[in-house]
């Protein structure tokens, strides 16, 4: 087991930093879970190896940055929760460009409330804490793991000084966590309305309603130190 420092641990789940030896866990278990649950993934229909090879490309600077929370065991060890986290101000991965195409409207509709968001806000380094890519393993899901991994994210977050927290949420169930932790919406697009080449791509998960940037403060500038 990594020997990363314990951030808390509620009904005997450890929230954690994640380490370099964490992240091969942390890819297996986003691509199992987001093909499965996520409305976009599986409207498109990306097998779990195409969403390992897109979680990759982040995991190496997740293993070093001290941004992303895992979630273990306390008994045995094993990995409950991950939420994959990153610097709103840091630039893509290298290696976007050969992933499936399948991922194109996906990558297309997120970034247009992406922009949204960012039109009218300067995103500096240190300041926007982004959280990317949220999910709890199958035998561990109905209790509470999603929230308390955002939870210790944003604790983890403010230590390290960030003044801000945004995500993008794709699902009614992601949005409630994010909603019950003080996040408020920016920008929404439609599941239904969206057209990728004219393309109705997202038309099946439309009663899901449609994919949301959110965010919330975690503290005043002034406040860190």
């Amino acid at each position: 087991m990594s020997n990363n420092p314990l951030l808390h641990e509620v009904s005997g789940i450890e929230y954690r930093v994640c380490l370099p030896d964490d992240t091969p866990e942390i890819g297996r278990l986003l691509a199992e879970n987001f093909t499965k649950h996520d409305p976009p993934a599986i409207a498109v229909g990306l097998t779990p190896d195409e969403f390992e090879a897109f979680v990759t490309l982040w995991l190496p600077g997740a293993g070093v940055d001290g941004l992303t929370i895992i979630a273990r065991d306390s008994g045995t060890g094993q990995i409950a929760g991950a939420l994959l986290t990153d610097d709103a101000a840091a630039p893509p991965p290298e290696g976007i460009e050969g992933l499936s195409e399948k991922l194109d409207p996906i990558f297309d509709l997120l970034g247009q409330i992406d922009t949204d968001y960012r039109e009218g806000r300067t995103i500096l380094s240190g300041q926007y804490l982004h959280l990317f890519l949220l999910g709890v393993a199958e035998q561990f899901t109905r209790r509470g793991i999603g929230k308390g991994l955002v939870a210790a994210c944003l604790q983890n977050g403010a230590a390290k000084g960030y003044t801000s927290a945004v995500t993008e949420a794709t699902n009614p169930t992601s949005q409630h966590i994010f909603r019950e932790l003080g996040f408020e919406k920016q920008a929404e697009r439609s599941y239904g309305e969206y057209r990728f080449g004219g393309s109705a791509v997202f038309a099946s998960i439309a009663k899901h309603g449609g994919p949301m940037t959110m965010d919330r403060r975690i503290q005043d500038r002034h406040d860190t130190g």
